[in-house]
């Protein structure tokens, strides 16, 4: 498993037994996979798949253990509006939006490009929005073993956009806290930090 690749190298096999797959889609749902716009529709969507879940063949503790420091800053570190993209596992839509990860070192730092590489890991499976605020959450908290580890995502649905209830303007946030920021002054800090524009 690699640390972390974000290239567009597909396994020819896999590729293709993808590719096959859309095509009987296509097909079933009653058009023309022939037609010249659609002949290279199932290739283009199963590159798009794999790369959209490239997150199973990454490995996020490696990314963080690759680039830990040991350094004695221990007040909080905050990386904000971290851009993500997910498929919902229910229906296979995407739902997109931010995450804000914060954490309280505790002997180590870690490479700031790393977080959201990791959040990349999470968000490019099948997912929920509360798994994924878990799955990051609990990865820098097992690995980097900080004093404390927050986490909030703000992300919209397409399932409930363009499907189901249809509602154009809800945002679903999540959050979980661990260790120092389980306590509701360091909390409502990060919470302060998050919503304010310091520029």
């Amino acid at each position: 498993m690699a640390p972390y690749r974000n290239l567009e190298e597909y396994n020819l096999e896999i590729t293709t037994e993808v590719k096959d797959r859309f095509s009987k889609i296509i097909d079933g749902i009653g058009e023309d996979v022939t037609r010249e716009g659609l002949v290279k529709t199932p290739e283009r969507a199963a590159k798009a798949m794999l790369f959209l879940t490239q997150g199973y063949q990454q490995d996020a503790v490696e990314i963080l253990k690759g680039a830990m420091f040991k350094e004695d800053y221990d007040d909080m570190v905050i990386i904000k509006d971290i851009e993500l993209y997910s498929l919902c596992e229910h229906h296979m839509l995407p739902f997109f939006g931010k995450a804000h990860v914060a954490y309280i070192p505790n002997g180590h730092i870690v490479g700031l490009s790393k977080i959201p590489r990791v959040v990349d890991v999470f968000a490019r499976r099948l997912q929920v929005q509360e798994r994924l605020t878990h799955d990051i959450l609990e990865c820098i908290n097992n690995t980097l073993k900080p004093k404390g580890v927050a986490v909030v995502i703000e992300a919209s649905h397409m399932c409930m956009m363009m499907r189901g209830v249809q509602k154009q303007n809800s945002v679903t946030t999540t959050s979980g806290f661990r260790g120092q920021f389980e306590k509701i002054e360091t909390r409502n800090e990060f919470l302060k930090l998050i919503s304010s524009d310091l520029s």
